[in-house]
């Protein structure tokens, strides 16, 4: 069965959602039990695979093809490398991880637990497609679950909740709410995101297409495209950065980042959690997988793009999460301001950077889906996410305030946690090409402190206002589980990141050498004994790179 691992990940979610169709709501608990059941399998499969990844022999393996139209050259192709095995754990962790944040949803359970598999299982299938075709349309299939979670199970803000007029009549269903971004609605949130993430895929699309035509290959297949196709001059800027601005709207940076913590704030907790920790990291991987593969040379001419725009995020959204004052949106502008430490790792194009690029998306998942998921909590039981109207819940709450600074601690990068690895390989791998914008980062880093422990502070320390003294802890084992799992998780690998290390490295060195064209150092005339650089030809094989590939 080890060869069919990937295809048992991808549809096991899927066939979980065609079962659901044929259960009745009544029965809730075989809902919630085929729900928790495909994603276990999915889980199960996802760490057997992480485990099973051989790093010393690298490249693409567990791979399928399926023919999908010879003429077209389109297939269902689908492999993992050093770079989508990590993500690919992170999906099935925070999809099992939200079933159970979402146990006690009572509203239409069948259905939302239908559209949380689809979209889970859509950005799985964007971690395994090695074929552009596919890799489009699982990017677009995540697109459709999260526009109706939003906007089916969402919640309003506050602010909306109570906006009026100057006569005192509520204005809701009025335009207005449009342009008071303060005061958004479910509605709203929803379909910004769809707009936002529709029109640049349509941008990514245009890329792809002319991939497509002008290869000369007849075909969407990565492997094939990255070692026979070849563009350069005004094409291979039009497609770059078709490709790059198109894929890194969901990441999502700045200037683009505007749908992402509106959307946070209306979703419901696993949503939330599957958005940030996964749904996000899609950009980033289209990005590296598309354009770092096809488009090495244009890559290295460009992306000081990235290097630029990563300072706007880290500092801009860091500020606005200070300021806010919805818990959702605290961790939403939180999430859009940690994206810009990946953007500055690839932008560095250094193995280190890269690598602790990679190490971060999956850092930042377990980190981020532990947050909201609290938050999820915090709002069951209190009914807002106003931070100024809550205080004193660790009284209440002794768990859920001890997992939240433990969330805290990992999404600030504290030694112990696997964030704190990934930030220092960023920050040590960045420093030689880009100083000014490491500088940027440590402070970032320092507003993320001050922003957290005053959310913090703000939720579970100081007293507690009477209407809150009926909310409790979570008790049961289905409410504590998800949140063990994640912290488990990023305390294990910050401890022990040894195989997690090995394994990203093994995808990010063939990249970095083919992108910088570094000469091996084993074949190097002088051999120097302190060159870093791991370094491998561009047509060699992914056998070689495991004889010359210092670890």
């Amino acid at each position: 069965m080890a060869e069919y691992t990937l295809l048992i990940i991808l549809f096991a979610p899927f066939v979980g959602a065609l079962a659901l169709i044929f259960v009745s709501n009544r029965q809730l608990s075989l809902v919630r039990g085929i729900a928790a059941g495909s994603a276990f399998v999915s889980l199960i499969a996802s760490v057997y695979l992480f485990y099973a990844y051989d790093p010393l022999k690298g490249g693409y393996q567990f791979i399928q093809r399926i023919e999908w139209s010879r003429q077209l050259g389109i297939s269902l192709h689908l492999g993992v490398d050093g770079i989508g095995t990590p993500l690919v754990l992170a999906s099935g962790i925070l999809l099992f991880a939200g079933i159970f944040v979402s146990w006690h949803i009572k509203d239409r359970v069948k259905e939302f637990y239908i559209w949380i598999l689809i979209l889970a299982a859509a950005t799985i299938g964007v971690f395994m497609s090695l074929d552009l075709f596919f890799l489009y349309f699982f990017y677009e299939m995540s697109v459709i679950p999260m526009y109706l979670l939003l906007g089916m199970w969402g919640s309003h803000t506050k602010k909306y909740l109570e906006m009026t007029d100057a006569e005192g009549l509520k204005q809701r269903d009025s335009v207005g709410f449009i342009f008071n971004f303060g005061a958004n609605s479910k509605e709203y949130a929803a379909m910004k995101l769809v707009l936002f993430l529709s029109a640049f895929a349509v941008a990514a699309l245009m890329g792809i297409l002319l991939i497509y035509k002008f290869s000369g290959l007849n075909t969407f297949d990565i492997l094939v495209l990255r070692e026979q196709a070849h563009f350069s001059g005004p094409l291979a800027t039009l497609i770059w950065l078709l490709i790059f601005f198109g894929f890194a709207s969901i990441a999502p940076i700045w200037p683009l980042h505007s749908w992402s913590p509106v959307g946070h704030a209306a979703a419901p907790a696993a949503t939330s959690m599957l958005h940030a920790g996964v749904l996000m990291k899609l950009g980033h991987f289209s990005i590296i997988r598309v354009a770092f593969e096809i488009l090495p040379e244009t890559t290295r001419e460009l992306m000081p793009i990235a290097a630029v725009l990563c300072i706007f995020s880290i500092i801009y959204g860091g500020l606005v999460a200070y300021y806010a004052k919805d818990t959702k949106y605290v961790i939403g502008y939180s999430s859009s301001s940690h994206m810009g430490y990946v953007f500055l790792g690839m932008a560095a194009l250094d193995y280190i950077s890269l690598s602790g690029a990679v190490i971060y998306m999956f850092a930042h998942a377990m980190a981020t889906g532990m947050l909201f998921a609290m938050a999820g909590w915090v709002y069951d039981q209190t009914h807002t996410r106003d931070i100024p109207s809550l205080g004193g819940l660790s009284n209440r709450m002794p768990f859920i305030s001890a997992a939240f600074v433990i969330g805290c601690m990992a999404s600030i990068g504290m030694p112990g946690t696997v964030n704190f690895i990934a930030e220092v390989m960023i920050i040590v791998g960045s420093w030689n090409k880009y100083p000014f914008q490491v500088v940027v980062a440590v402070l970032g880093i320092v507003l993320t402190m001050a922003y957290l422990f005053k959310m913090m502070r703000g939720l579970f320390y100081g007293s507690m206002a009477e209407k809150y003294s009926h909310s409790h802890d979570a008790v049961t084992v289905v409410d504590r589980m998800p949140l063990l799992i994640m912290i488990t998780v990023s305390i294990s690998f910050g401890i022990f990141p040894g195989h997690l290390y090995s394994v990203v490295r093994s995808g990010v060195d063939p990249l970095i050498a083919r992108i910088t064209k570094v000469v091996p150092v084993a074949e190097h005339p002088m051999n120097l004994p302190h060159a870093t650089s791991p370094t491998v030809p561009t047509s060699a094989s992914h056998e070689a790179l495991a004889k010359v590939t210092p670890r």
